[in-house]
């Protein structure tokens, strides 16, 4: 006599797949990628108070990106790279320089047009912020694009790349200003 198959339990069947999906997004969430309210206007114009956006936390960060990163005060910080490891940065009469060369900078016209009293960024060497000609192995130097206002690598010195949560550069709330972030 065969054996009659028992009905699977509908019930257990959807509860093993929330439990799966749970810890799918968790994964997801943990590892790859979280979501990040931009808290001040630290970025503007490039980003606004409450932007939300996503962080990727795979990859390295690369010259101009838009990173978070744990700030020595325990908060979580939003900027942009400026120096790798090994740079020399500089700033002369609004003008960034990298190891000599200088660079523009499109997401600061904005700002630098709107300004009357002086430049955007001050003049500094990197000497001048941390004591040493290059920005130390291991380490990033950021800054954010509202310069006058913006509590960065010019106050709290290099960021060790062991900080960085990751980089971002996509708005996705709200709605109506949803945009990938360009350097």
């Amino acid at each position: 006599m065969a054996k009659q198959k028992q009905p699977k339990n509908e019930l257990w069947e959807w509860v093993k797949a929330l439990l799966i999906a749970v810890a799918l997004a968790g994964i997801l969430r943990y590892f790859f990628f979280a979501p990040i309210i931009v808290d001040g206007s630290s970025m503007m114009p490039t980003l606004k108070n409450g932007d939300r956006m996503i962080v990727n936390k795979l990859g390295t960060p690369k010259r101009f990106d838009i990173v978070v990163f744990h700030a020595p005060e325990g908060k979580d910080y939003i900027k942009r790279v400026i120096g790798l490891p090994g740079d020399r940065i500089e700033y002369k009469n609004d003008v960034l320089y990298i190891n000599g060369k200088a660079y523009k900078e499109p997401y600061l016209d904005k700002y630098k047009k709107a300004v009357a009293d002086g430049p955007l960024t001050e003049d500094f060497t990197l000497k001048d912020i941390i004591g040493r000609d290059t920005v130390p192995k291991g380490q990033i130097f950021v800054m954010g694009d509202n310069r006058r206002y913006s509590k960065d690598s010019r106050q709290i010195g290099t960021i060790p790349l062991s900080k960085v949560v990751g980089e971002t550069n996509f708005v996705y709330w709200p709605l109506k200003d949803a945009h990938v972030v360009n350097h």
